[in-house]
């Protein structure tokens, strides 16, 4: 395999390894709580700075000469594997072959650990002395391994009626991949069995899923390898192969990942959401609240890593199938963002949003948070009636939807802040703000700088009260975490040396894009790591500082259009969008997972109030039955000993809150108990589990005094159900 050398473009990836290498080598072995703030002699990164001088200058030679020397592997503009994936993959990950880039490295470590004799010393005596020869053999079993296998790895996912499935496929250029395997597996496991089985054709023609049914197992052919976790998936793909399937790539997705290959990448990864929300239990896309949100309209999310302009790049879209509306459109198109002009250029994080209307933001949320037993909304109208003020009129009505927030500091008494905010009518906001600062009874001062009013507010807190100053300045609503950052706020709009303006935060937006955006997120990530070590590690942070020098920062972009969300960054290769994939994947396998968890504690629970009833009528043969789940729990506040009234007989189930009749929740599910009581005789009962929503459950149950659990798939349920319509559900089995 090829491999293109470009070293400006992997400049910044390399940088950034400076601090990673530091942090992995030196603080993750002796990694544990501190409580103390400075640098102390047993801090494990101390004891090695002092043991080793010279030891991170070291590391600064070798993250140079990582970056000068290693070559990478080339663009890759079409896929042999794609076409031979099922119709029904939903997700989509193609890797290069960094074989090559792990032999280089290793290659430079070792020439290093050879010329270097304080880095020589530190591996081979240090906290690495004992992981060290294991990390270099885990590199070289990686490398090799990579050496039998093609330019591209894919791992894809799908879904076979409710089982998952995923497949791992890569090219074979070499002979003799099947007994590497067998023979790494063999090591491995030190004689023990590992789990996976390596198969050829011929052995997987006489396989049977009875002999180890949770192995991964693995198929080595002439030309590809392949492994699942079942030997079904393994047997579909050698069929699709052998009669030329292209079944995927005739798929509106697959279609929409080929196109992705179009002028090169290096990483992709893809999702069909749209086919994994209609697999979520409980039928997610026809919720009410979720159509509202404008989600429901998702087709597809897809990230990818390339070259453009020879910079790096990482793109995300998350492509909706109609215009962006509700909670989806809160984002505004782009636009620019001047808020930035307030922002210092030393800023260590700063971000910045366009919102479409502010006011509607609020009714959405209020919307949705109206049918919450914890509306945060509820006394709302009360305290606006208080204040004569309206919070959607009077304030949020007011703003233009820019929002800028940025971090200047991290200093624990004081952190340094500004927010900037957009505003529409000055003289409205003034005057609602000069309401409720006399309506807090606090302290506030203005005075004239200028030309420019700025205004201080004292906040009663411990130990100290918190100033806030705050300035209108062209159409900006300015704040900061004192009156001096406000004045310097404006001082930097004025004479243009603002981070607006600043050439680092120009130079790196993603090629192609001038500082017009939707949102976006700025961070100086050496900036950042070296304030968190200044407070227990100075020299730490020292060194990694000027072994960092030149490092750009981390910049994301985000901009709305019509009928998509895009994303732009330059903050390395696993950036914003391949979070997205892996949560749009991840997600709803968590949700089944913790529905199916919910329904069987629900289970559960049903037949303990079973045994419950049986116990209580045992006990009580008087009473028959228990009325409800009160009388068979604990009494809070009576003796040990069980009582009719509170029988003792259940735990954590029928706890201080479920008093009579009501309806006790746990694990996702909401409990009841009715009984058929005549003259205080209960004969018959009916105990009902219904889920708190639709994604703590999708299943209902019952039961009655035949002991039998009966379910009914479907919406919770509002009230308790009587017997004859529990013993018409069907049985549990």
């Amino acid at each position: 395999m090829g491999f293109t050398e470009n070293p400006r473009v992997k400049r910044r990836c390399f940088l950034r390894c400076a601090t990673g290498i530091a942090a992995v080598f030196l603080v993750a072995p002796g990694g544990r709580a501190q409580t103390t703030t400075r640098a102390t002699p047993d801090m494990p990164w101390s004891e090695d700075l002092n043991k080793y001088p010279g030891l991170l200058p070291e590391f600064g030679k070798l993250v140079e000469k990582l970056q000068q020397n290693i070559q990478f592997p080339p663009r890759r503009s079409e896929s042999r594997i794609l076409p031979l994936l099922p119709e029904s993959t939903m997700s989509y990950a193609a890797f290069s072959n960094y074989g090559g880039v792990t032999e280089q490295a290793l290659k430079i470590l070792r020439q290093e650990l050879e010329e270097s004799a304080v880095l020589r010393d530190w591996w081979q005596h240090g906290d690495l002395a004992a992981a060290g020869p294991k990390l270099e053999d885990s590199l070289e079993k990686f490398s090799e391994l990579h050496q039998y296998l093609g330019e591209e790895i894919v791992v894809a996912g799908s879904l076979q009626g409710r089982n998952p499935s995923l497949l791992l496929v890569a090219e074979v250029r070499k002979t003799g991949l099947k007994k590497f395997l067998q023979e790494t597996i063999a090591q491995l496991g030190g004689g023990s069995k590992q789990g996976v089985r390596v198969l050829d054709l011929a052995e997987l023609a006489a396989a049977k899923d009875s002999d180890s049914p949770k192995d991964f197992v693995v198929l080595v052919l002439p030309d590809f390898v392949v492994a699942a976790s079942d030997l079904a998936t393994l047997r579909s793909f050698t069929a699709r192969l052998d009669r030329h399937g292209r079944e995927f790539v005739s798929t509106p997705f697959g279609q929409r990942v080929m196109k992705e290959y179009e002028g090169g990448l290096t990483v992709l990864a893809a999702a069909d959401v749209q086919k994994i929300i209609d697999e979520v239990p409980g039928g997610a896309r026809q919720n009410a609240t979720f159509q509202r949100s404008g989600f429901a309209d998702v087709k597809y999310l897809v990230w990818e890593h390339k070259s453009v302009a020879g910079r790096d790049v990482s793109l995300t879209e998350l492509s909706f199938g109609a215009p962006r509306h509700g909670w989806a459109s809160w984002l505004a198109k782009s636009g620019p963002l001047n808020s930035l002009n307030f922002v210092s250029p030393k800023a260590i994080l700063a971000g910045t949003v366009l919102l479409n209307n502010p006011a509607q933001i609020f009714e959405d949320l209020r919307e949705l948070e109206s049918a919450s037993s914890s509306n945060p909304f509820a006394s709302l109208a009360a305290f606006e009636k208080i204040l004569k003020l309206s919070l959607k009129d009077d304030l949020l009505s007011t703003l233009g939807g820019e929002l800028t927030v940025a971090l200047d500091s991290l200093d624990p008494g004081k952190p340094g802040w500004r927010a900037i905010l957009g505003v529409r009518d000055v003289g409205h906001l003034q005057q609602t703000l000069n309401t409720l600062i006399a309506a807090g009874h606090v302290e506030a001062q203005q005075f004239e700088d200028g030309g420019v009013t700025y205004n201080t507010v004292q906040i009663p807190s411990s130990p100290a009260p918190m100033e806030i100053g705050y300035a209108f300045v062209d159409g900006y609503l300015v704040l900061g975490s004192s009156r001096e950052l406000v004045a310097q706020a404006v001082r930097l709009d004025q004479h243009g040396e603002s981070l607006g303006k600043s050439s680092t935060l120009l130079a790196s937006l993603p090629s192609g894009h001038a500082l017009e955006a939707s949102a976006l997120i700025y961070q100086d990530p050496v900036a950042m790591t070296s304030l968190r070590l200044r407070q227990i590690a100075p020299d730490m942070a020292e060194s990694l500082r000027q072994i960092s020098r030149g490092a750009t920062p981390a910049v994301v972009c985000l901009y709305g259009e019509e009928r998509s969300i895009r994303e732009a960054s330059v903050s390395g290769a696993y950036g914003l969008g391949a979070v997205l994939v892996v949560a749009a994947i991840a997600i709803p396998n968590l949700l089944r997972s913790r529905i199916a968890a919910n329904e069987a504690s629900a289970v559960g629970s049903v037949r303990t109030v079973i045994s419950a009833q049986v116990t209580y009528d045992a006990v009580y043969p008087r009473r028959g039955y228990a009325p409800d789940l009160a009388t068979l729990g604990i009494d809070p506040h009576g003796p040990v000993a069980g009582s009719q009234q509170r029988a003792g007989f259940l735990g954590d189930l029928a706890n201080e809150s479920c008093t009579g009749g009501a309806w006790c929740t746990k694990s996702g599910y909401r409990f009841t108990v009715r009984s058929i009581c005549k003259q205080h005789l209960c004969e018959e009962y009916v105990v009902v589990a219904t889920p708190v929503d639709s994604n703590t459950g999708t299943r209902n149950f019952c039961s009655t005094s035949d002991a039998i659990v009966r379910y009914k798939a479907g919406a919770r349920l509002a009230s308790p159900l009587s017997v004859a319509e529990c013993r018409a559900w069907s049985p549990l089995r």
